[in-house]
C-alpha cells in the first residue's frame, strides 16, 4: 500500500455503496478511506495507532508511519512504542487488502460508520486511544445512536437453565421499557438476552468479534440475521476478518463502552464476561452481577464480582433501572479490588491464534497474522516451546497437539 494510492477518486470508488461520500470534500473522503486502511492494518484496541490517528488524522498518520523518522511524533508516546508499532503494522501495510474488505462489505450489505457520522456512538470515545477507528454495521446504523440509556447483558456460553431464564427476564423487562440491550450474540446468556428482546419487539445490538459479514457462532446465524433486521450487528473488524480469541476479548471493551451499565448473569471464575465488566469499570460504567446457587460453578464469577469487585447485586429489572440511573440515584463509579485500567490479555493468545496444528508457519508470517513484531513473536514462541505448547521444525512453527 502506497500513500500515493490515497487519492480522492480512488477513495470515492472504493467507498461507494459502503458509506455515503457524495456530501464530503476530497480531504474528508481520503481521511475516511485512510481510517479503513488503519482498521485493516491494526488489531482492535491498538493504543499506539489510536494516539497517532487522534493526533494527526488517519491519512497524515499513515504518512508519518511510512516516513523515515524514528522519533516518536506524539507527546506521551515513547520512541520504542512507536518503533514497535511500525514493526507491527508494516507487514500488513504492504499486503493490506482494503479494497477487498470494502467490496465484501458492499456485497453483504454492511455499512461503514466513522466518528464524523451522525450514527457514530460517541460513548465509545471514552475508550480514548483504544477506541474503535471505524465500525462496520449490518442492519440499522441509527440503532447505535439510540443507545441512551442502554444496558449490556452478558454471561456464560455454557449457561444453565436458571441463567438463561434470568437473562431473558431482565432483557425483556428492559426492552419493554424502551431500553436497548447490548450483547455479544454468543451461545448461552447472550443469545437468551437477544431472543428475549426480539420477542417483545425491542431493540438489541450484537457485537461480533469477526467481520459483521460472517455470523458467528454459525449456530446463531438465524438469530444474528434477526437482530440485523430490527437492530444492528456491529464489529470493529473489517469484513472477512476471523473471530480470534484476542478479538473476542477486545470486542468486550466495545460492549462495555456502548452501554450505561454491564450486567453479568452467569460467569465462571475466569469467564470472559469478567473482562467485559473490567472494561466497564475502567471507563466509569457501573457493573452488576446476578447471584446464583452457591454450589453452581456457572455463578462463581458473579459471586466473585459481588465479593471482590463491589458489583451491584441484580435480582430484578428494578435493580437494572436503578443501576443505569432511571430509578433512584444514577449509577456511579465504584471502587474495589478489580485492577484499575484495562486488563490486557497475555500476548501469547495472539500468537496462538496465528498458529496452526497442521500448517508450519515462519515467524514473519506469524507476526503479520498476529499484528505483532517478529521479535515479540520469537520471544513468546521460545516460552511456549519450553511449555511444550508449540513445536519447531525446518519449515517454522505449529501448535502441538494436546496429549490424550
Amino acid at each position: 500500500m502506497k500513500i500515493s494510492a490515497l487519492d480522492p477518486s480512488t477513495a470515492r470508488r472504493a467507498l461507494a455503496g459502503v458509506t455515503s461520500v457524495d456530501h464530503l470534500d476530497d480531504e474528508a473522503v481520503v481521511e475516511r478511506y485512510a481510517r479503513v486502511v488503519w482498521n485493516v492494518v491494526t488489531e482492535p484496541g491498538d493504543g499506539v495507532a489510536g494516539m497517532l490517528v487522534g493526533a494527526f488524522g488517519a491519512a497524515p498518520a499513515l504518512a508519518v508511519v511510512t516516513g523515515g523518522s524514528a522519533v516518536a511524533p506524539v507527546e506521551g508516546m515513547s520512541a520504542p512504542d512507536f518503533a514497535e508499532g511500525r514493526k507491527r503494522w508494516t507487514p500488513r501495510l504492504r499486503s493490506v487488502e482494503v479494497d477487498d474488505a470494502l467490496a465484501l462489505a458492499r456485497a453483504r450489505g454492511v455499512r461503514l460508520v466513522c466518528p464524523d457520522d451522525v450514527a457514530w456512538p460517541h460513548r465509545v470515545d471514552d475508550l480514548g486511544p483504544h477506541a474503535p477507528l471505524v465500525l462496520w454495521v449490518k442492519g440499522s446504523p441509527e440503532a447505535l445512536a439510540s443507545l441512551t440509556p442502554s444496558v449490556a447483558i452478558v454471561g456464560a456460553r455454557a449457561a444453565t437453565s436458571y441463567g438463561e431464564h434470568v437473562a431473558g427476564e431482565l432483557a425483556a423487562e428492559a426492552a419493554g421499557n424502551g431500553i436497548p440491550v447490548v450483547s455479544g450474540a454468543a451461545y448461552g446468556i447472550d443469545a437468551a438476552a437477544h431472543r428475549a428482546v426480539l420477542a417483545v419487539g425491542g431493540t438489541t445490538v450484537a457485537l461480533l468479534a469477526g467481520g459483521a459479514d460472517r455470523p458467528y457462532p454459525a449456530g446463531n446465524g438465524r438469530l444474528i440475521d434477526r437482530i440485523a433486521e430490527t437492530g444492528a450487528v456491529v464489529s470493529e473488524v473489517a469484513c472477512g476478518g476471523a473471530p480470534t480469541k484476542w478479538r473476542f476479548l477486545q470486542r468486550n471493551r466495545v460492549i462495555a463502552a456502548l452501554a450505561d451499565a454491564t450486567i453479568v448473569v452467569e460467569a465462571g471464575w475466569r469467564s470472559g464476561s469478567l473482562n467485559t465488566a473490567s472494561h466497564a469499570r475502567a471507563i466509569g460504567r457501573p457493573v452488576g452481577a446476578v447471584p446464583g446457587p452457591i454450589t453452581s460453578a456457572a455463578s462463581a464469577g458473579c459471586h466473585r464480582m459481588l465479593r471482590e469487585f463491589d458489583a451491584a447485586c441484580i435480582t430484578s429489572a428494578d435493580d437494572v433501572r436503578e443501576l443505569i440511573g432511571l430509578d433512584g440515584e444514577s449509577g456511579r463509579r465504584r471502587s474495589g479490588s478489580m485492577r484499575e485500567g484495562r486488563l490486557r490479555t497475555d500476548d501469547a493468545t495472539r500468537v496462538i491464534d496465528a498458529l496452526s496444528v497442521r500448517v508450519w508457519r515462519d515467524t514473519a508470517d506469524l507476526a503479520r497474522r498476529s499484528g505483532m513484531t517478529t521479535q515479540e513473536v520469537e520471544a513468546l514462541l521460545g516460552i511456549m516451546l519450553l511449555e511444550e505448547r508449540v513445536e519447531r521444525g525446518e519449515r517454522g512453527w505449529r501448535l502441538r497437539l494436546a496429549k490424550a
